[in-house]
């Protein structure tokens, strides 16, 4: 499998963008968030879309001009209309508007509707996160694949949720997670890859395990923690879309099939500034504490270790920045087909 560098796959994004007719400044923008997205090691959400992202311009399902907006504001809320462009500018967006009204409310949420799918959840976390905050971020899923708890029709979506919170000296604490069992994005990555999905996963319209990833539109992905997960997804979805008068149940657009209606994808993002609560690095001594309690407690006979949520993908990080990112060669080919489409230069090694 060859590799390439961040500044490689970064420019190599770009230039599709701006091809594509995408505004250079937003085409960059994109592109350094799909790059953060790898290098963490969310490879079903990263470079991994970029030949859906540019199919459905070039249909007509989203706006390569689109101007994000406010369209609601108070003191320590705000609505974004995404403008049906690239979801990574809203939610953008979104997070730098929860950022700074944080700071002089204490605590921010902003939504997002007409949105698009924008990567994977911890990149929107993480910003209030890097700021010094604590950031948390969910999303209506781009296509439903859960039926409520017991049925078998597809309202709900996987709907994801992320947290990030800052430590001091330990890596900090990144949840990142679907409420189903696995992402669809995943399932994707499988089928290109020519791999079986593991039990769990999904089953089918009999309640069997479904393992072929390219039969996965005859199945229904598994929430996590079975009526639970459910639940979550759906508390979620009224959060991140309904609220936002963005799709939710019948309303979402399968974006994997349709690549020309407009799927008024909602999410939601919150930001708290931990001044507002006492003294920012106690906080984090806190975390670490925290941290190293779990980290090094008893542990199950062959348990070599006890993980916290965001220490692999930044050992992940760690690897890919001094050894490259990986690119599979089914994906390798279909970038390669999607550069000579528009007319750009291919991915270099």
């Amino acid at each position: 499998m060859s590799t390439v560098s961040a500044a490689t796959l970064r420019g190599f994004i770009t230039r599709i963008y701006v091809a594509a007719g995408v505004p250079e400044a937003d085409a960059a923008t994109v592109a350094a968030l799909m790059t953060e997205a790898d290098l963490n090691g969310a490879d079903s959400h990263g470079v991994f879309r970029l030949p859906q992202y540019v199919r459905r311009m070039l249909a007509g399902g989203m706006n390569k001009q689109a101007r994000p907006h406010i369209v609601e504001e108070r003191a320590a809320s705000a609505l974004i209309d995404g403008d049906n462009g690239l979801g990574h500018l809203a939610v953008s967006l979104a997070a730098q508007t929860a950022i700074a009204k944080a700071k002089t409310a204490g605590v921010a949420w902003c939504g997002v509707r007409n949105g698009n799918h924008a990567g994977p959840a911890s990149l929107y976390a993480r910003m209030p996160m890097q700021a010094g905050m604590i950031g948390m971020y969910m999303a209506v899923g781009s296509a439903n694949h859960l039926p409520p708890w017991g049925g078998l029709e597809l309202l709900l979506s996987t709907n994801p949720i992320a947290i990030a919170v800052p430590a001091e000296e330990e890596t900090d604490v990144v949840l990142d997670m679907a409420t189903t069992v696995a992402a669809y994005g995943k399932v994707k990555v499988k089928a290109q890859r020519g791999e079986m999905m593991p039990e769990g996963w999904m089953i089918d319209r009999q309640g069997n395990p479904l393992l072929d990833p390219k039969r996965s539109s005859e199945g229904l992905l598994l929430p996590i923690g079975g009526y639970k997960g459910y639940g979550l997804a759906l508390m979620l979805g009224l959060l991140a879309g309904t609220l936002n008068g963005a799709a939710m149940g019948r309303d979402v657009v399968d974006f994997n099939a349709d690549d020309t209606s407009v799927t008024n994808t909602g999410q939601a993002i919150l930001a708290i500034d931990i001044a507002a609560f006492g003294d920012p690095a106690q906080f984090r001594r806190n975390v670490d504490n925290l941290v190293r309690d779990l980290r090094d407690s008893e542990r199950l006979p062959g348990t070599d270790r006890i993980w916290m949520p965001g220490e692999q993908s930044a050992l992940k990080r760690r690897e890919r920045e001094a050894t490259g990112i990986p690119i599979p060669p089914p994906l390798r080919a279909v970038l390669d087909t999607l550069a000579d489409q528009v007319g750009a230069a291919r991915l270099s090694a």
